[in-house]
C-alpha cells in the first residue's frame, strides 16, 4: 500500500533504537514514503504538531514516556492518521489499549518494512475470529503481570506489591519472553 514517489506519504518513525531506524527508514522511503524520524516521544510530539503525518510507526517502549502517549496525540491532532505500534514486549492489554487510544495495528518485534506496510492497510477494528484454542497458563500470567505493570506506569516495585509478588520474583518473570500464545 505504498504511495507513488511524486506523491509520497508523510509517515513519522518514533523508536529509540537508532540503528533499527535508518534500515527501516531506508525500507520505507524505498517503499515510497517520505519518512520523518524520533528517538523518543518528547522529540517526536512537535514534529506532529508542526506537521501530522498521513502514517505513524511507533514502539511502545522507549526512554521517557511511553509510546501509549504519543499515538494519544497523535490520534487528536488527525484521526485519520494510521498508526501502527511496535513493540518488543507484547501482550493482549498493551495492544488493547493501544488500539482504544488511535493505533491502526500492533505488531510485535521483529517486524520488517512489508509488515509495517501491510498493516498500515489493515483495520484493528475489523471483526477477526478469535482463536479456538485457549492460552496458556503461563501466557495469562504474562498478561495479566503486563497489565498490572501498566495500571502502575511502569513502576516494579509498585506492581510487585500489587500483585503479592518479590520485586526480584517479577523483575525475573519480566526479564523472560512472553509465553507463546494458546
Amino acid at each position: 500500500m505504498s504511495t507513488p514517489l511524486h506523491e509520497q506519504a508523510e509517515l513519522l518513525l518514533v523508536d529509540d533504537d537508532i540503528t533499527f531506524c535508518s534500515v527501516l527508514q531506508s525500507a520505507l522511503e524505498k517503499r515510497g514514503y517520505h519518512v520523518t524520524v524520533a528517538h523518543s516521544v518528547e522529540q517526536a510530539l512537535p514534529i506532529a504538531a508542526a506537521n501530522p503525518p498521513e502514517y505513524a510507526v511507533v514502539d511502545l517502549k522507549m526512554g521517557g514516556a511511553s509510546g501509549l502517549v504519543l499515538i494519544r496525540s497523535l490520534h487528536e491532532l488527525d484521526s485519520a492518521t494510521r498508526i501502527v505500534v511496535l513493540t518488543g514486549y507484547a501482550s493482549i492489554a498493551t495492544a488493547v489499549e493501544a488500539i482504544k487510544l488511535g493505533a491502526t495495528q500492533y505488531l510485535a518485534k521483529p517486524a520488517n518494512a512489508d509488515e509495517i506496510v501491510a498493516a498500515f492497510g489493515h483495520s484493528a477494528r475489523a471483526d477477526h475470529p478469535l482463536n479456538a484454542q485457549p492460552s496458556s497458563i503461563s501466557r495469562l500470567e504474562w498478561e495479566h503481570i503486563q497489565r498490572v505493570l501498566q495500571e502502575n506506569n511502569g513502576n516494579i516495585s509498585a506492581t510487585a506489591r500489587a500483585l503479592n509478588m518479590h520485586r526480584r520474583t517479577l523483575q525475573r518473570k519480566l526479564g523472560k519472553y512472553p509465553a507463546e500464545p494458546g
